[in-house]
């Protein structure tokens, strides 16, 4: 993987906000292909993850494998004076370089149920880290590992001493023995070299969900993680392999009763005892495992009113939300639908504090979405270490970024390339506030998808993306690279 440089190609977000608005730029691509070089499908990119410092990004493919980044700009200086002078104007953005790589998973057979496994990387999650080690959990559509990757010494042989210690220059050796055979005798010599990270599965949490897992989170305390499937959620020890307890489970008695299936889970950033999960419906569900042993009736439930309005065959299926994350504090959750963004407040419970169309030009055409599957699409969202802004993705390898703050009107469509506005997306102006929440963010048919100039390709979607914990940088998959994007 090569990393590129640093590129002059601007988009401008639009805000009427008292603060200037962020000015998007092309940082960095790993892993970029030359014109008409075809991608292996293992190659593509399944998960990103920032780590809580910032100076960690791992990367997920379809091929099993993980790949670690590292932050490589002044923010670890060595100490010197030069470097000591250069903290006193601020980084132009965070640098990353390539650190290592491991086979995560291996693709495996369920020879109970017949079965084949993938092995595609899920999700990958962060967890705290000790005495220099990173430590992260990666898991395919069965199995959780638990990873430990470390710099180590490694010793190499440098030399091979031709004349052994041992021997005199008078053809004999102190005890007397001529040396004739001695001194074809090669003694290696070992030397230790630079440090390498060298990453060691600790644990193997494997066999506890019958459907495929789609959400793994860390708990704040540190010992703790949930996994999800459709049907149940099961709570970790990561220091227990060998047993989990469920927690939540919406199987009904009969399988023809199932009206909906969990799509994504999530721990609260703070609070140890709550954490959140999305339905196929549209709903979220906040509990708290205080409360229960077995979390079977939730303490609050999200979900967007009903209008009232006529209801199709894809109403429901749009309504699937895909992706839900706390911000930092834990106070608002971000959840991705296939058509819209929402923003909730988890101490409101009436519907979401705002809206933002995603998706709304593709209305007309979801019969052929249908047809070609990409209506299943699962987009994932992220939002800023500040709670201010959100990023999503979309076709063509776009992704949006919106101001989420009460009043901003920021809004801006960029592309996963190194030009990132070669597409020319028109920014939308702010319609009118609805109801108390901003129904903006929407490109009109005409204006993106209405000329061959502008028509989306939909074999090329941006699913996978990461804002960086504390600093305006954004990291997406598109294929089998992955770009980085500062403001």
């Amino acid at each position: 993987m090569n990393g590129g440089g640093d590129d002059e190609d601007v988009v401008v977000a639009a805000s009427a906000d008292a603060s200037p608005p962020l000015q998007w730029r092309f940082s960095q691509v790993f892993g970029e292909r030359s014109a008409g070089e075809e991608v292996q499908p293992v190659d593509m990119i399944s998960a990103i993850e920032f780590d809580h410092s910032g100076d960690h990004l791992a990367t997920g493919d379809r091929g099993g494998r993980v790949v670690l980044f590292e932050r490589s700009d002044a923010k670890h200086s060595s100490g010197a004076r030069r470097d000591l002078e250069d903290t006193d104007y601020p980084v132009r953005h965070p640098e990353f370089c390539y650190k290592t790589e491991f086979q995560s998973h291996d693709p495996a057979f369920d020879y109970l149920k017949s079965l084949e496994i993938e092995e595609k990387i899920n999700k990958i999650r962060w967890c705290q880290t000790a005495n220099g080690a990173l430590f992260l959990l990666s898991t395919n559509d069965k199995i959780i590992k638990y990873w430990k990757v470390q710099d180590k010494k490694i010793k190499k042989i440098c030399d091979i001493n031709a004349n052994p210690s041992g021997a005199v220059g008078n053809g004999t050796v102190a005890n007397g023995v001529p040396d004739a055979n001695i001194s074809s005798l090669r003694l290696p010599v070992v030397t230790s070299h630079e440090s390498s990270p060298v990453a060691k599965c600790r644990r193997v949490y494997p066999h506890a969900h019958d459907y495929h897992i789609n959400s793994i989170s860390n708990n704040s305390d540190g010992e703790t993680f949930i996994s999800a499937d459709d049907l149940r959620i099961n709570l970790w020890n990561l220091e227990i392999s060998n047993q989990s307890f469920n927690i939540v489970d919406v199987k009904p008695e009969k399988m023809e009763d199932l009206s909906e299936v969990i799509t994504a889970a999530e721990f609260h950033p703070t609070h140890c005892n709550m954490l959140a999960y999305s339905s196929s419906k549209g709903s979220i569900r906040l509990i708290d495992l205080r409360q229960s042993a077995l979390c079977d009736s939730h303490s609050k439930l999200f979900e967007e009113p009903d209008a009232g309005g006529s209801k199709s065959f894809f109403t429901e299926i749009i309504a699937s939300v895909s992706d839900i994350k706390f911000a930092k504090e834990g106070r608002y959750l971000l959840s991705r639908d296939y058509m819209t963004l929402k923003l909730w407040d988890i101490n409101m419970d009436s519907g979401p504090v705002s809206t933002f169309q995603v998706h709304e030009y593709l209305k007309p055409k979801l019969c052929d979405l249908y047809e070609n599957d990409s209506i299943f699409d699962k987009f994932e969202c992220c939002i800023s270490g500040n709670g201010l802004r959100a990023a999503t993705g979309s076709y063509s390898n776009l992704f949006r970024v919106l101001g989420v703050s009460p009043g901003s009107t920021e809004t801006a469509t960029l592309e996963a390339s190194r030009n990132p506005t070669r597409r020319h997306v028109p920014v939308p102006s702010r319609p009118p506030r609805l109801g108390g929440m901003a129904g903006r963010g929407s490109e009109s048919a005409a204006g993106v998808d209405g000329n061959s100039n502008n028509a989306l390709d939909y074999t090329t979607k941006l699913l996978h993306l990461a804002w960086h914990p504390n600093e305006n940088l954004i990291a997406c998959a598109a294929g089998n690279s992955l770009y980085m994007y500062c403001a």
